[in-house]
């Protein structure tokens, strides 16, 4: 390290001394201005990875939370914004935080409706602290996630995102070692969910995460019954397996499953009127294993139940690959198993369509 940036280096930390002093010692007013200079430090910097944890050691958070409590709005204002630029990208910081009580006042701040930002402030804070996998457990117990659903139908766009990544995080598990959180999650926010899922690109991050939640909401019949009610439930669903990637293709076929195997006299024709079947048969060609699985069993389901006239899914691909094998070699089997699934998807569709329950 050259003479130079040492002298720097012992500047900033003077600096940040200097803040984190009037931020802990100050009255209000001084202590919002401190709020507001952490931020801007962190924001304003190259080295913002080494400020947030010079500011953590420090000493800033606890007074940074209390402050979360604060009746005056710029004081609640600039310690959020401060906290969020504090726990980017530093799971130790994000702990720290909850630790030092900011979930209870975050809570408070997400039932705001007023319109100013505090909640959608406040909803960015729990999505950035639910990223921490040590801080779920503390969140999904805080009462938090009603009013994350509330925000999936009356926040701001940016809100709504936040809210669906928050519960995303809440509800899986970061490692295979790592068991999720068993949450419920009310089967209000299946139509606010379809919504958002009928707007966003299917093969998107965003509709991974939102089909994973409403995988979720059809595990239970109040759920089942919310989907299916919302407006075009079913048919989104099927436009994911059609156009999703494999994460959201997987989720929606277990959806849709779901809803067949609770009452498949209910909702077979409603799945099959949608056009389920084309989308089907190539996922158990080309979606993940579990996926293949789901598609499988809905094909089933989906057909005439009478044995002299049922073909199972798993016959139809077996018979598809031996073709494809035999006209390409095993090279380009897969390929040509997909073209001619497709070509057999009119035939599959008919006799669908003439099946009864």
């Amino acid at each position: 390290m050259g003479e130079e940036e040492e002298r720097w280096n012992q500047k900033k930390q003077t600096l940040i001394d200097e803040i984190s002093d009037r931020l802990i010692q100050g009255d209000l007013s001084i202590k919002i201005q401190a709020a507001r200079e952490i931020r801007s430090m962190i924001r304003n910097r190259n080295s913002s990875g080494k400020i947030r944890v010079k500011f953590a050691a420090a000493g800033v958070i606890q007074p940074l939370v209390l402050m979360l409590c604060s009746q005056h709005h710029d004081a609640r204002e600039v310690s959020l914004l401060a906290l969020l630029n504090l726990a980017s990208r530093n799971d130790r910081n994000k702990e720290e935080i909850v630790i030092c009580g900011a979930i209870y006042p975050l809570v408070k701040l997400l039932k705001f409706q007023t319109a100013d930002n505090l909640r959608e402030l406040a909803t960015a804070a729990i999505l950035t602290l639910s990223a921490a996998p040590n801080n779920r457990s503390t969140i999904a117990n805080s009462g938090a996630i009603p009013h994350l659903i509330q925000i999936l139908s009356c926040g701001s766009v940016q809100g709504r995102v936040d809210a669906v990544t928050a519960l995303h995080n809440l509800t899986t598990a970061t490692t295979k070692e790592e068991p999720a959180i068993s949450i419920s999650l009310d089967a209000a926010a299946a139509s606010p969910l379809i919504n958002l899922l009928k707007e966003c690109k299917k093969h998107s991050k965003f509709a991974d995460k939102t089909t994973g939640l409403i995988n979720i909401i059809s595990k239970s019949h109040d759920g089942i019954l919310a989907i299916t009610k919302a407006e075009d439930g079913i048919l989104t669903l099927v436009e994911t397996i059609e156009d999703g990637s494999l994460v959201s293709t997987e989720h929606a076929v277990g959806v849709l499953l779901d809803l067949c195997m609770s009452s498949r006299s209910k909702y077979r024709e409603l799945i099959l009127k949608e056009g389920a079947i084309p989308g089907l048969l190539r996922l158990t060609v080309d979606g993940t294993h579990e996926a293949r699985n789901k598609a499988r069993l809905l094909l089933d389901l989906l057909r005439d139940s009478a044995p002299e006239k049922r073909l199972s899914s798993l016959v139809l691909e077996k018979i598809v690959h031996e073709i494809a094998a035999r006209v390409d070699g095993s090279g380009n089997t897969v390929e040509t198993a997909k073209i001619l699934l497709q070509d057999m998807v009119k035939r599959s569709m008919n006799m669908g369509s003439s099946c009864t329950p």
